[in-house]
Formats: C-alpha cells, structure tokens, sequence
C-alpha cells in the first residue's frame, strides 16, 4: 500500500525505495520510541514471491485491508494505520535488509515478518531496542517466551498447542478404557521439530499411547516404506506437522491403499481450503485444528462478516479469503487494539507500554474471528476448534467446540 491506500506492485516499491534506507542497512539509527504524532506505521516483509507466494499474497492483502478497514472508520484513537509491505521472496537476507530499512525510515511501532528465521533474530534485535513489537507467521514454540522474547507475540497457539488442541479432541471423544493410539509424521525441519517434545508429553500426560514416530524430508518424496511402519505400528490417528501439503497427501492415498482406517490430522499451514483441494480425493477424512473461523463461517463472527464486505468492495474477483488473509487480519487487530490501549493512556508508544498493553488483553473480543475471548497475556492465543474436510460442500467445517489450552 502506498500512501493513498493504493496498491503497488511489491517489487517495484522496492526499487524505488532502494536507494533511501541504505543507511539503515549497516545499522539502526533508532530513537528512544516510534513518533508520537501522524500516522500509525505497521512494516512488514511478506513472502510475496518465492516459494511461499501462496500464502504471502494473502498475508500482504489480509493486513493492508484491515488497516484500510480500520482507517474508513477513524483510525486508531484518531491516528491514521499506514501499512508499508515489501516482498521479501522468503530470503532471510532479504527479509533482514527490509526489516533494517523500514525500521530506520519510519520507527514503525509493529512489524510484521514471513518467517521463523527472521522471528528469532528480529525480536533479539526489538528486544534490546525496546521500540517495537513484531509478529508474523512462526508459531514456534520459543516465540511465545516473554522472558527470552519479550517483545514478540503471535495471534495463534504455538505449535506445540496445536498439537495439544487435536489430543485433548482425541481424549475428550476415546470410547471405552483403551485411548486411541497416535503416530506422529513430522518433517526434518525447524517448523517440524519444533512441537514434537511438547506433543509427546502431552499424549503421556492424557496416556495416549504415541505407537510411531516418522520423519520425512517436506515436499514430494518417496513415502512407501513410511507407511509400511505406520501399518504395523496401527494407530487410530495420524498427526501430519511440518508440511503444507506433500508428502501428506501420498501419505493418505498409501494409507488408504494399505487398508488402514487411521484418521489423518493437521496443523494450521495444512488446513487452508485450498490446499486441502490439492489433496484430492485422499481429503476424505482429513481433520485439523484452526485457531480461528473461516471466512465463510460468518454466523455470530461479525467481524468475519465485516471482512468479507470489505474484500467484495476491494477485491470483487476473490471468491474465497484465505486462512493467510484472515491471520493478518487478526494480527492488525491486535496491534491496533495494543497501539489504542497506550494511546487512550496517553502512553507513548515504545515498547514496555506496548507490552504491558498487550499482556492487559484479556477477555478481548474479536467479534467471531476466534471462537473463544482473548487473553494475549502468554503473547499467544491459546485456543483452537477442529475442523473436517467435507466433500459433500467441499468446505472445512467445525468438529468440536472450541478448546482452551494452558
């Protein structure tokens, strides 16, 4: 967005802003604390392009529309919310160099990243700074440490939550006194690993027996002699993390193939409509936890509802919002919510008010965008509801009420 709510083309923003952050680059030329006048900024560098342009098209879009949103109905405590977005092609050098210019430029108060890279030394580097708060895609598990990070929050449950979501819906449905057994497929990744230890404990804790670990390479790759170990291992369910989509569905389509009635489960970068289209026919069955409504679940959302208006005015051709447009959605109204706290307290915006201002939330009400009210109090929203695949309408519909975690 430029600065008449316009789009521009991300990769012409750059080149023509190149030249004017350079200084920025070797360093960070920062103040004490963002302006206290003008405009509200909110940076961000998106996968627009690269490997991930699927899902950093809707992220770009999902926090522009909402500051738009916001702005058409007075901004936050009467300031203006100004997005500036630059495509970072999922390159951490790239990332990192926008992140550095945007911060020398405009002393942005939130900033928002595509990675988990990028997270981890983004919020080392807010953190000595104390100017600003950073948020993004990651739901590792160490982002959620307010001593460690202290200056970064997520408007998710991490990782490890998810997995705990799907196991409390996996014991709060076990019929008789044996618990359904449970095999893990993960990908020998960062985003991968990361929940494993924590998922374990938690099947320990409700005694789920976890029958089989399998770590994969992400992508498409040779899954038979995976699913020959799942077969004899027999679990009742399957939990999928690390992927976006392949291996999972090679995976489903094996299983079946192989005989073996194992429900397969996922985790929120598995669980866009549109991937799971991808999957075919092996989508029948599939179950995954969401830590918010999708956009056509508008039913007492009015926020959900607000949304989808705004989209249809801007955005007429989009006949589906994704999960990635509505995360940045949720991640703007935080920030603002945040930023409004400070501003009603006639605080400045530096980052211990924004903190203590963002750990004030509780109870918070998105208007339907999750399910349960909000307290962002452990820098993470710690609740979900499952959801299935239903061929019939070819929708994700609810599986469960929506489940509290600790």
């Amino acid at each position: 967005m430029n600065n008449d709510n316009h789009p521009v083309n991300p990769l012409r923003r750059r080149v023509i802003n190149a030249g004017l952050g350079a200084a920025a680059l070797a360093g960070f030329p920062f103040r004490a604390s963002v302006a206290q006048t003008g405009d509200i900024v909110i940076g961000a560098a998106m996968p627009i392009t690269g490997v991930f342009a699927f899902a950093g098209v809707g992220l770009n879009q999902g926090l522009g529309d909402y500051c738009d949103w916001r702005n058409a109905r007075g901004g936050v405590a009467g300031r203006r919310l100004r997005y500036v977005g630059e495509d970072s092609g999922y390159k951490m050098d790239q990332e990192m160099a926008i992140f550095k210019k945007l911060m020398g430029e405009h002393q942005p108060p939130a900033f928002f990243g595509g990675s988990t890279a990028w997270a981890k030394v983004a919020a080392k580097e807010v953190g000595q700074l104390g100017t600003t708060l950073t948020s993004g895609v990651s739901f590792a598990s160490e982002l959620a440490d307010a001593k460690s990070h202290p200056y970064h929050f997520m408007v998710a449950p991490t990782y490890v939550a998810m997995g705990e979501i799907l196991l409390e819906h996996i014991s709060r449905n076990a019929r008789g006194a044996t618990k359904p057994a449970v095999a893990i497929v993960y990908s020998d990744t960062e985003f991968g690993r990361d929940p494993i230890p924590g998922i374990k404990a938690k099947a320990q804790a409700l005694q789920i027996p976890v029958v089989m670990e399998v770590v994969t390479k992400p992508g498409a790759v040779d899954v038979s002699s995976e699913v020959a170990k799942l077969r004899r291992a027999k679990p009742d369910f399957v939990i999928f993390h690390g992927y976006v989509s392949a291996p999972i569905p090679e995976f489903i389509k094996q299983m079946r193939e192989a005989g073996m009635k194992a429900t397969p489960m996922g985790t929120i970068w598995s669980m866009d409509k549109t991937t799971v289209d991808t999957m075919g026919a092996a989508a029948e069955g599939w179950v995954g936890v969401m830590p918010y409504r999708y956009s056509y679940d508008t039913k007492d959302a009015p926020m959900m509802q607000s949304m989808k208006e705004h989209v249809a005015k801007v955005r007429p051709d989009m006949n589906y919002i994704s999960i990635f447009n509505v995360h940045t959605w949720l991640a703007g109204m935080a920030i603002a919510e945040i930023v409004e706290r400070c501003l009603k307290a006639g605080k400045p915006l530096n980052g211990a008010n924004m903190k203590a201002a963002l750990e004030s939330i509780d109870n918070w009400d998105t208007g339907g965008v999750t399910g349960l009210p909000v307290s962002l109090k452990n820098h993470q929203i710690a609740s979900g509801r499952i959801y299935a695949y239903d061929s019939k309408t070819k929708l994700l519909q609810p599986a469960s009420d929506w489940i509290k975690t600790s």
